[in-house]
């Protein structure tokens, strides 16, 4: 995600351990009820679809927000746990739903087809929904198998998240869903679950003090990063990162006889209780006037000793002419479908694809980099760190969620991950109302100053920095413009800035 003030990760008040969910059915036996193709799971769809074209473009994790909803697809159904009409005991219906929508803004007018973004749906079902849950409802739909019951948000039920951390404490398949747990992991029964309700990309529920649950909402085939990354880095020793203890996965057909790559759904890892985000401490020691610097600096070393890892437990590769040109070209297309959509940005174009057309030229005159594996929405919120000892780990790996799988995969240079802290710092400086006091630029600099006490001087290489600063200033504009048009003005300073920067020194950020 990429939001400048994320939801809290703060220490969870101690609980009761919670009433033991409703028994799930043997997770080897084929799920009951609908299914993903036929008659019944024609019907339920159709008698969802008014209730979902209404409730979807609500939700903080609608990719298509300004676009009108036209269709849906059912790329799967699967009943966790079935609903009897008369009973007190929630139903729990997992769907993998595509929306169909008219092309966004900047892509080809040739596009073949409307977008389709695969959604993960958790839906309680009951025949009359308690009053505390009555924020979560979605509606009741007038036809189809679910007629006349109460359909609503499913992980706002305690009872029903409770239900998912059992599918998940013990591996197995259930349909099209597969859990797995890490090998030697053991996940204690009965901890409290409580759905964090902050805005985000997805949806997380903390279980007690032990485990935070996230379930990725807009999914597609392939491991998400997310799952990948931390496993990656636990299999080298980094203690930065909490490894994961279990996830789930959906197995979908796509064609008769062949299966897609499966689609990552939700990884559950250690919670880190007593801990703070940095994007709150940051925010604190503004209001306070109290310093910062030596918490940047800790964190530019904990990055670069993240990058470190990640280049010795995945492969690296070199960024040569033909790679430079064509990231300085993708940037370029980001650029323009960013102007298209948000006229603001109109009078700075040029300049700003200056910095992309200067790195493209130094691949031609034989520069090269290294790439390789990077977290890929670096921000202070994405930085937690734990008040006992101070130390910073890094959280979230699942990237940019508005860009494709397969490009979030890819390996990239440590400056993508650089820019993006840098570009936390002169939010943070915006929302504490310290922009223009130089807070933001000591910060950046003992950021810098930390990574190149483990890694390299990111400023050494002045042009690479300010084209990926340029590139996710670009993207923060598109994402504001689109989700928070009260917070356009903080990337558009940026953006004026990186477009006034003296080319000459490449417009070093710090």
């Amino acid at each position: 995600m990429s939001d400048a003030a994320p939801f809290r990760r703060e220490a969870v008040p101690r609980r009761e351990a919670a009433p033991d969910p409703p028994a799930p059915p043997a997770a080897t036996t084929p799920p009951a009820g609908p299914r993903t193709d036929g008659a019944a799971g024609d019907g339920l769809l159709a008698s969802l679809a008014p209730l979902l074209t209404e409730w979807l473009p609500r939700q903080r994790w609608f990719a298509g927000k300004g676009r009108p909803l036209t269709g849906f697809t059912l790329v799967a159904a699967t009943e966790l746990l079935r609903h009897r009409q008369g009973s007190t005991t929630p139903g729990l219906l997992h769907l993998l739903v595509r929306a169909q929508q008219p092309a966004a803004a900047g892509e080809p007018a040739h596009h073949p087809a409307p977008a389709e973004d695969c959604y993960q749906l958790l839906l309680g079902i009951q025949d009359v929904l308690p009053p505390h849950l009555a924020p979560a409802l979605i509606g009741r739909p007038a036809s189809g198998p679910l007629r006349g019951r109460t359909v609503y948000e499913g992980l706002a039920d305690p009872r029903l998240a409770a239900l998912l951390l059992e599918r998940l404490r013990v591996p197995g398949r259930l349909g099209p869903l597969r859990f797995s747990r890490e090998p030697g992991t053991t996940i204690p029964p009965g901890l409290a679950p409580r759905l964090l309700g902050a805005e985000q990309s997805n949806s997380s529920a903390v279980y007690g003090e032990t485990y935070i649950l996230k379930l990725f909402r807009r999914v597609g085939p392939g491991t998400n990063p997310d799952l990948e990354l931390p496993r990656a880095l636990a299999t080298v020793g980094c203690s930065r990162v909490p490894a994961p203890a279990a996830w789930f996965e959906a197995e979908v057909p796509r064609a008769p006889g062949a299966l897609e790559e499966p689609m990552t759904l939700g990884v559950l890892q250690p919670f880190l209780p007593g801990s703070a985000d940095g994007w709150q401490l940051a925010l604190g020691a503004l209001a306070t006037q109290a310093g910062f610097t030596a918490s940047a600096r800790a964190l530019g070393q904990a990055t670069a000793e993240v990058h470190l890892a990640l280049a010795e437990a995945l492969p690296t590769v070199v960024l040569r002419r033909p790679q430079l040109e064509h990231l300085a070209a993708a940037m370029l297309r980001r650029l323009d479908a960013a102007v298209t959509a948000v006229p603001a940005l109109r009078p700075y174009r040029r300049a700003l694809g200056a910095a992309y057309e200067e790195l493209a030229a130094l691949g031609r005159d034989g520069r090269t980099w290294r790439a390789q594996r990077v977290h890929g929405d670096l921000h202070l919120g994405q930085a937690l760190r734990t008040a006992a000892d101070g130390r910073w780990s890094l959280i979230d790996f699942e990237g940019e969620p508005a860009r494709p799988l397969a490009e979030r995969r890819r390996p990239q240079p440590v400056a993508r991950d650089i820019a993006g802290m840098l570009r936390s710092f002169d939010y943070a400086a915006a929302v504490g109302h310290a922009a223009g006091t130089g807070w933001a630029e000591q910060a950046r600099a003992a950021f810098c100053d930390g990574y190149a006490a483990v890694h390299h001087d990111p400023r050494e290489d002045p042009r690479l920095l300010r084209a990926h600063e340029t590139d996710k200033a670009v993207y923060e504009v598109l994402y504001e413009a689109r989700h928070r048009p009260d917070w356009l003005s903080v990337p558009m300073s940026a953006i004026r800035r990186l477009a006034e920067a003296d080319r000459t020194t490449g417009g070093a950020p710090v």
